[in-house]
């Protein structure tokens, strides 16, 4: 029997040591067993609070293989549903199983067993468990600790977890996990650190002012000394804020500049595919009517009609502002400075609907340009095509302009290229939040035109990004200014992700107003022992949503039953991780 348990544990040992040298993502043991490597699951890097290279076991799960005999008419039936039943998630082992897997790993490591040969230092071993025994295990772990190349002792990790509850009564109590601390580990002092998540938007109350779930700002706080199971995070505490922000909702502070920007995209991918879907036009009036009814307001002007073509100035601007009633608070991305190609830009955005359109439209403009009808004013610093036209026609220099083609839409991308680029200057600059040498990259004209789309892309997240931190969570200035700054610089090296997750230290006190009255979805205190490798912890950890995939839980009646109320108690499901310590010598 012993015989067999060291060859059984020597062959297991040897394929994890096969894995981890040639780098295998996922293999099969026994053809019952997977092990996947370098995969280290979100949920179980929740639980360890670690972010490591580990094996993790799991049941391997039967691969549909049709018949050969079967027609391909009816292979084609039947193989999308077994596909569907098949693909089940991760599945566990039974308790059991994970056991002898454990054991063979932990021998493997002892260097007292001189039967096993030693495979050299492996990552650690997970093992998903069915939670069939009394203690409701969901994980067992093991992690060998090294002194150099050699072993010296190895941890154990065992990982219960039980089902959503909101009685408070039913939770582990913190004197209650200092003795199970102090059971296994007989320690001569203990400290304690807590951690909680917090969403920050889920103390908006209002109904019209709640977040799209795209977006999200998670506030974590981590401090020492913790004083009773679910207490509030002192102010002591270190706080990060995660901030993940889609664009595009209507309850944003810039949803005007992300209608904007949503034309210029899809003019920008026209361009690129040779297919443009053009969205519907936010005006009434045709392009070339806005286009004709914008050089009579400079005709208008140059005759002396200043006070009429000054008022149609104004109410122009007006349209073009933001719709204050669609943000929770004011962020103004609006100048008061638009030049005429800017002012045309604003026009043809807001009614264009055809190649054609443009052609048309930009046909009116160098025709008034060219005989003298309109001497329009442009910033210096302008780049784009008609830009540059216009400040030639002031020494009389008009250029031909051939209007065929892509020119046209090019020559629209441009105008609003530059246009949104002012906009973004004058708000971060205006604002003191960056300098124009940061923003350089993105400013830059010499690249390509889609490279040029692209970095703007890049501007408007950031700015959206801002105004979460500006208008909702009220930031300091300096806060913000080293926010833009590590924003900027991401954005530098790396493609737009509206997934992207941002990250900013913070005082608690400057969001203490949102989670001092809020229920954390995720709250955990490790009560912990030892220095350096030989550190031991025994966690518990509280969260909204399951930390483990591959087990169901029961609900709790009572909470079923429960009616949502203002003081309702969150539910939350209970992880117990403990840990024993084995020393080898």
């Amino acid at each position: 029997m012993g015989s067999k348990i060291i060859s059984e544990g020597n062959g297991f040992v040897k394929f994890l040591k096969l894995c981890q040298d040639e780098n295998k993502d996922n293999s099969t043991y026994m053809d019952e067993i997977s092990v996947l490597l370098g995969q280290n699951d979100e949920l179980l890097c929740n639980i360890i609070n670690k972010n490591q290279p580990v094996f993790i076991c799991e049941k391997a799960q039967v691969k549909y293989e049709p018949d050969a005999s079967e027609s391909m008419e009816d292979s084609n039936l039947v193989e999308e549903p077994t596909k569907m039943e098949q693909d089940l998630g991760p599945q566990p082992l039974s308790v059991m199983k994970a056991r002898q897997l454990l054991s063979w790993y932990t021998m493997a490591q002892n260097p007292n067993m001189p039967l096993i040969e030693a495979p050299g230092t492996l990552h650690p071993l997970w093992i998903r468990c069915d939670k069939s025994d009394p203690c409701a295990t969901a994980w067992l772990g093991a992690e060998t600790i090294y002194s150099g190349n050699k072993p010296t002792g190895i941890k154990l990790f065992t990982v219960s977890c039980k089902g959503p509850t909101g009685d408070e009564a039913s939770f582990t109590t913190l004197d209650d996990l200092k003795q199970e601390h102090q059971k296994r580990h007989h320690p001569s002092a203990m400290a304690t650190k807590g951690w909680a998540q917090y969403n920050l938007f889920s103390s908006m109350k209002e109904e019209s002012m709640v977040f799209e779930s795209q977006s999200s700002v998670i506030a974590n706080l981590k401090w020492n000394n913790v004083e009773k199971i679910l207490e509030c995070p002192p102010l002591s505490s270190v706080a990060t804020l995660n901030i993940k922000v889609a664009v595009g909702d209507i309850r944003s502070s810039i949803y005007q500049t992300h209608k904007e920007m949503e034309f210029l995209l899809a003019l920008a991918e026209g361009l690129r595919t040779g297919e443009t879907e053009w969205l519907e036009p936010m005006e009434t009036q045709s392009a070339v009517d806005a286009t004709r009814a914008l050089i009579e307001e400079l005709e208008s002007i140059a005759h002396g009609g200043l006070g009429n073509a000054a008022k149609a100035s104004e109410q122009s601007q007006k349209d073009a502002k933001t719709d204050a009633t669609a943000a929770f608070t004011s962020m103004v991305i609006e100048r008061g400075d638009l030049d005429f190609t800017e002012q045309l830009w604003e026009k043809m955005r807001r009614s264009v609907k055809s190649y054609q359109d443009i052609t048309d439209c930009l046909k009116i403009v160098i025709k008034a340009i060219r005989h003298g009808q309109i001497k329009p004013w442009i910033h210096k610093d302008s780049s784009s095509s008609l830009s540059k036209l216009i400040l030639k026609s002031y020494q009389q220099q008009i250029d031909t302009v051939p209007l065929t083609g892509l020119t046209p839409a090019n020559m629209l991308l441009e105008l609003g290229l530059d246009k949104i680029r002012k906009d973004f200057i004058n708000y971060l600059v205006g604002k003191e939040l960056t300098t124009l040498n940061y923003l350089s990259y993105y400013l830059d004209t010499e690249v390509d035109l889609q490279e040029q789309v692209i970095r703007v892309r890049k501007l408007h997240h950031l700015l959206e990004i801002l105004g979460t931190c500006s208008t909702f969570l009220s930031l300091p200035h300096d806060r913000l200014f080293l926010f833009t700054q590590s924003c900027l610089q991401y954005y530098k090296t790396s493609n737009y992700d509206e997934d992207h997750v941002f990250q900013l230290q913070i005082k608690p006190a400057l969001i203490s107003y949102f989670y001092e009255k809020e229920q954390p979805f995720f709250w955990a205190v490790d009560v912990a022992s030892g220095q350096g490798s030989r550190e031991v912890k025994t966690s518990y950890h509280l969260s909204d949503k399951s930390l483990v995939d591959h087990v169901s839980f029961d609900l709790d009646l009572s909470l079923a039953a429960s009616v949502s109320g203002e003081n309702e108690m969150m539910s939350y499901y209970r992880t117990m991780v403990s840990c024993s310590l084995i020393s080898f010598t």
